[in-house]
């Protein structure tokens, strides 16, 4: 063992035993420092952070069960209809021969492992979100400031915090600058607390009014600080409370529960048909009762809908899971089903429509270009990893700028120490800072040009100082307008010294001296356009919500594809309308600027109660109201603060407009997959019960055996379950409006569409059963024809119902490869089943004639692939009509 090791063994040792005697909040900063082995401005080195994580366990609250193949295998095979096929298979061994009881055993192995590997990748894709959507912390360490995963940290690790940041531990300040939490999931109390690195409680402070402490759980509402983590995972105090809760499910969505309830009903339906065709062979056919026991036991396993609610989990997360990997992160598998019923979506500016790679662009006066790049970097909360800049992008954009114009940061940072930081919000729309610089306090500050010129007492005039009178003012303004016309950000910075003394941020913030504009601009996505030409093709609204100049909100919206001309709304004038007038404006108006988090509040509110829904982004903490209300919160991934993806449903990983877009048409794709799996997987069942139950009172023998029922099950449930997951998105998916959210998933349409798919696969089966049974009376010849002509007539049905509107030549025989691939299996096991001899002892089947094999193919095709006439006929008097409108 090296000595390194030694002596972070030995400390560790240390640290283990003591760290439930202290009282972190008493203990003075440099102790804390000692204890931990840790320096403040250096961190933790990663071999200590290794052992220490070793040593106490990854930060989390519970220990997320692991989902192991073998987890998934037991809990599938407790199921109700695995248990009922295995009792089946019990009694084949005892009245049957050991080849069907084998027979039966081998077809449930198959059966699990088909679930098993569903279920588990439906699984493993939730807890890929998990992971996926997994908070990070900023971390010091090895003197580098870096994003880590919260499960990561460790005791003694030197986080920072800020605005809008969950707090990752239980952590003693070392720095603040105007900082408050709020801790109402530990207390309580929404009152944002105080916090102070200077307040030093007694020994016996209730946890609540410990101002020198962050807490687990808790989030920082304003301010920024640095802060030398004491406790983790269930050390902390949100551990100590969370220790007896239970791990949350996620709950059911409407779709979920509906289908559920569908499922109750319809297993009653299906268990009543599973005894009575049985009873009605027997009373009717005089069949044994023992045979007809065993078809009803089959016929209960096959007919029973219990696939209904795994298809849809499956489809649900697996699809969730593909939106993932298009820097989609669902939270919410709800928000899955509601993407594809979206009408509008109200979007930010910054980042989503544009690039988010701010650059400094224009300086006004030009002569001041150092001065205002100066404060830019004073006033300034942007983050320095190495050679990386984290941050806001405006305030890395000036970090940048003047790297570029030859200011030495650091430098300039060592000449002035900051005493105090007032944070930007919406409300203010400016952040200023205190440093102490030569001797005196100097404030700088940064914002919105109406929110610091009112503040403006005298401006920088030749390197003098000059009174700013209102005229003064109003020219500034007016080129701040004209920078804006032409799409820059603008933002105004000041600048004031006083004498030594604290001041408040009222004091601050006043009698401030104008030194200039800076103004930046933010290119708009070259893709965004056509991505919003998309949205109003599929009858999707697109508005703009931004906190900009009027003047840049037009310029890019019309540079992105919205109606610059259309109506405008800025904060202000929105204020002054009633709750009736906005609802009215708001069909009409598409840009909102100079908007406040709680403007948005409002614009959302107003377009649901207009009936819309709504898709809204948003990125900071006052957002969070907005983004819970929507029906599609979608936070920002890169610039979101952790209060902004708590709310929401979804999570952009690059905070692009046209990721929000392939999630709407990803989630259309799902839920037309949807109802094809189970339209299919309904037909296939209403098509199994009227085949077996019209021989019976013919008083024909029932046209399947037992085995042969259960195999149908197999490929019917493969089908169901993963092919139609596959399927590709159709042509025209985007060209129609939003589905009806409020609409029953079972409408009419639904149920008529599998009757009339039902009805043409019973009729192939059950005529080439009895016309077989009829004119050879020889029942396994009778039986092999129905089993053959149904598995045939069920890859048939298969690939009619990919679409209810598009031929198959339009969407390519071959473009779902899986179906394909299920389709050949089945014609493969078809081909053993009847020409071979062993096979058909086992599956009770006997080889045809040519005669039947043309009987079979035909009429199964004929059963099924009138769907694809009509489909063509439909599409052809459609084309003809585009064909006549262009004329």
């Amino acid at each position: 063992m090296s000595e390194t090791l030694k002596k972070i063994k030995s400390q560790n040792a240390a640290l283990e035993t003591s760290r439930a005697e202290h009282s972190w909040y008493v203990m003075p900063i440099n102790d804390l420092y000692t204890h931990f082995n840790v320096q403040r401005y250096v961190g933790l080195n990663q071999e200590t952070v290794d052992y220490r994580l070793k040593q106490f366990g990854p930060n989390r609250l519970r220990e997320a069960k692991q989902e192991t193949l073998l987890r998934v295998f037991l809990e599938e095979i407790r199921e109700p209809m695995i248990l009922l096929l295995l009792v089946t298979g019990l009694l084949y061994s005892v009245w049957g021969n050991l080849a069907d009881a084998l027979t039966i055993f081998f077809v449930i192995l198959v059966l699990v492992s088909v679930e098993v590997i569903n279920e588990y990748r439906a699984k493993r894709a939730i807890a890929g979100l998990s992971k996926l959507s997994e908070p990070t912390a900023t971390v010091r360490r090895d003197g580098q400031d870096n994003e880590v995963p919260v499960e990561e940290i460790v005791p003694g690790d030197i986080i920072l915090v800020w605005a809008g940041r969950r707090v990752p531990a239980d952590a003693r300040l070392i720095e603040s600058y105007s900082l408050a939490a709020n801790e109402s999931s530990l207390t309580g109390e929404s009152v944002p607390v105080e916090k102070d690195v200077h307040f030093l409680p007694s020994e016996h402070t209730v946890q609540a009014e410990q101002q020198n402490m962050i807490f687990a759980g808790t989030t920082i509402t304003r301010g920024r600080g640095t802060a030398l983590v004491v406790t983790t995972g269930m050390q902390t105090e949100l551990g100590h409370i969370a220790g007896l809760a239970q791990e949350i499910r996620q709950p059911r969505t409407p779709l979920q529960q509906a289908m559920r309830e569908l499922t109750r009903w319809l297993v009653w339906l299906a268990l009543g048909f599973s005894i009575l065709i049985p009873l009605l062979a027997i009373l009717l056919s005089g069949e044994p009762w023992r045979k007809m026991l065993l078809t009803g036991l089959s016929l209960a396993f096959a007919v029973i809908p219990e696939e209904l609610p795994i298809i849809i989990t499956m489809v649900l997360a697996l699809g969730a899971y593909r939106l993932a990997r298009q820097q989609a992160i669902i939270k919410r598998l709800q928000a899955v089903e509601t993407l594809g019923s979206v009408t509008t979506i109200a979007t930010d500016k910054t980042g989503t429509l544009t690039e988010n790679r701010m650059q400094v662009s224009q300086y006004y006066p030009e002569t001041l270009e150092h001065e205002l790049l100066e404060i830019g970097v004073l006033c300034n909360s942007a983050i320095d990893q190495g050679e990386n800049l984290t941050g806001d992008p405006l305030e890395v954009a000036l970090l940048r700028k003047a790297q570029e114009a030859g200011i030495h940061i650091d430098t300039l940072l060592q000449t002035a120490f900051l005493r105090d930081e007032f944070t930007f919000d919406n409300t203010r729309k400016r952040m200023s800072v205190v440093y102490d610089r030569d001797g005196a306090l100097w404030v700088a500050v940064k914002g919105a040009p109406e929110a610091v010129l009112t503040q403006c007492t005298s401006r920088l005039f030749k390197g003098q100082e000059q009174p700013f009178n209102a005229a003064d003012r109003e020219a500034a303004l007016e080129n701040s307008t004209q920078m804006a016309g032409s799409g820059l950000r603008v933002i105004a910075l000041a600048e004031k010294s006083v004498p030594a003394g604290p001041l408040s941020q009222d004091e601050a913030e006043s009698d401030l001296t104008f030194i200039g504009f800076i103004g930046l601009i933010d290119p708009p996505r070259p893709e965004v356009r056509a991505a919003i030409a998309a949205c109003r093709t599929a009858g999707i609204r697109s508005i703009m919500i931004t906190g900009d100049h009027p003047l840049t909100a037009r310029t890019i919206a019309e540079q992105v594809g919205l109606n610059g001309n259309a109506p405008m709304l800025t904060g202000p004038e929105l204020e002054a309308l009633s709750d009736e007038e906005l609802k009215k404006s708001v069909s009409e108006v598409s840009i909102y600027a100079r908007t406040t988090p709680a403007h948005k509040l409002r614009i959302v509110h107003a377009l649901q109660e207009q009936g819309e829904r709504v898709a809204v982004t948003g990125d900071g903490i006052n957002d969070a109201p907005a983004l819970a209300a929507a029906d599609i919160g979608v936070a920002m991934g890169e610039t979101g603060t952790d209060v902004a993806r708590e709310a929401a449903d979804m999570v952009l990983g690059n905070d692009n407009f046209t990721t929000i877009v392939n999630a709407v048409k990803e989630g259309r794709i799902l839920f037309a997959n949807l109802k094809k799996g189970v339209r299919y997987y309904l037909a296939c069942k209403v098509a199994l019960v009227s085949a077996t139950l019209l021989p019976v009172l013919l008083h024909v023998p029932v046209p399947f055996a037992p085995i042969q029922i259960i195999l149908m099950e197999l490929f019917m449930d493969l089908a169901a379950s993963a092919t139609f997951v596959n399927e590709p998105a159709e042509a025209d998916l985007m060209r129609y409006p939003p589905r009806n959210p409020n609409a029953h998933f079972m409408d009419r349409a639904m149920v008529s569409s599998i009757f009339s798919s039902a009805i043409g696969l019973f009729m192939a089966v059950t005529t080439t059963y009895l016309v077989t049974w009829y004119t050879s009376g020889d029942l396994v010849e009778a039986q092999t024809v129905a089993f053959i002509t149904w598995l045939l007539g069920h890859i048939f049905l298969a690939v009619n119902l990919r679409s209810e509107r598009e031929p198959l030549f339009r969407l390519g025989l071959f473009s779902n490869r899986l179906m394909i691939i299920w389709g050949v299996a089945t014609v493969i096991f078809i081909l053993f089943a009847t020409f071979i001899p062993g096979i058909q002892n086992l599956l009770k089947t006997v080889s045809l004639t040519p005669e039947e094999w043309i009987l079979v193919i035909g009429i199964a095709f004929i059963g099924t692939f009138w769907i694809e006439v009509l489909k063509l006929l439909h599409w052809r008097n459609k084309s003809n009509k585009h064909n006549k409108q262009q004329m």
